[in-house]
């Protein structure tokens, strides 16, 4: 687990910090955010979710069909619905809302964190509304990227780890030798170079993949290529001296 990357930066960086925000908050407006038995009984709370997260999680049918599918039998049964879909679903607007929505406290922890810790300096380099455009961009190629790769699947996406490997991806190739003082074990404080970090976790979604633990590891791959192809790009000759002109923090 990424504590600390030792990458300066010259500009607050506030879509980072709102970015963060805006996940956090969204969560708690969500049937995720359970506080022990304060929400209800454990019925109604199972059923809240699945209904929640079929109309605002990336289902990849309906991303490469374009057209909402029907709720699971067994939701509409269990939980006494009388409507087998979501109405009015629009398919390309669930991959934007798909983004900010997590399964629990761990999901959303784990991914903010990765997103503190290396997206400070991506924002720095790409300035903030580039980096804002890449973060939302790198999300939707993740999203259509395992939609394509699974597009019989009706088992809906959430989560922010596409958008986020995309940023772990332009943090290798723009700062390869940046260093990031990690957990190792969960309890060891040990400082490593970033690109031992960053390509451990590339690495671990590929052999991972096939493994039936609801992890997305396929898009989790294609939001980290789509990111380091972008990182690419931003250090160009031209990307780096836009970058060098910026102003520095005050």
């Amino acid at each position: 687990m990424p504590l600390y990357d030792n990458q300066p930066t010259r500009r607050a960086p506030l879509v980072t910090y709102a970015l963060i925000a805006f996940n956090f908050l969204i969560f708690l407006m969500t049937p995720m955010a359970t506080f022990g038995n304060s929400y209800g009984s454990q019925r109604e709370q199972i059923c809240d979710q699945a209904v929640f997260i079929r109309e605002y999680g990336a289902v990849p049918q309906e991303l490469t069909d374009n057209e909402p599918v029907p709720l699971p039998g067994v939701v509409v049964v269990t939980c006494g619905l009388e409507e087998t879909e979501v109405a009015g679903k629009n398919p390309l607007l669930s991959a934007f809302t798909s983004m900010f929505l997590h399964s629990g406290w761990l999901h959303l922890l784990g991914n903010m964190i990765y997103l503190f810790v290396f997206g400070q300096a991506t924002e720095d380099r790409l300035g903030r509304l580039r980096f804002l455009l890449f973060y939302l961009g790198c999300g939707l190629v993740a999203a259509y990227g395992f939609a394509v790769t699974y597009p019989d699947s009706t088992v809906p996406l959430i989560g922010a780890s596409g958008a986020v490997a995309g940023v772990l991806g332009s943090h290798l190739v723009m700062y390869p030798r940046s260093r990031t003082i990690a957990l190792v074990s969960g309890i060891i404080p040990f400082r490593l170079p970033a690109w031992v970090l960053l390509g451990q976790f590339f690495v671990l979604q590929w052999f991972s993949l096939g493994e039936a633990d609801g992890v997305a590891y396929v898009a989790h791959i294609y939001g980290f290529v789509a990111g380091a192809l972008l990182g690419l790009l931003a250090r160009s000759p031209r990307a780096a001296r836009r970058a060098a002109a910026l102003p520095g923090r005050r």
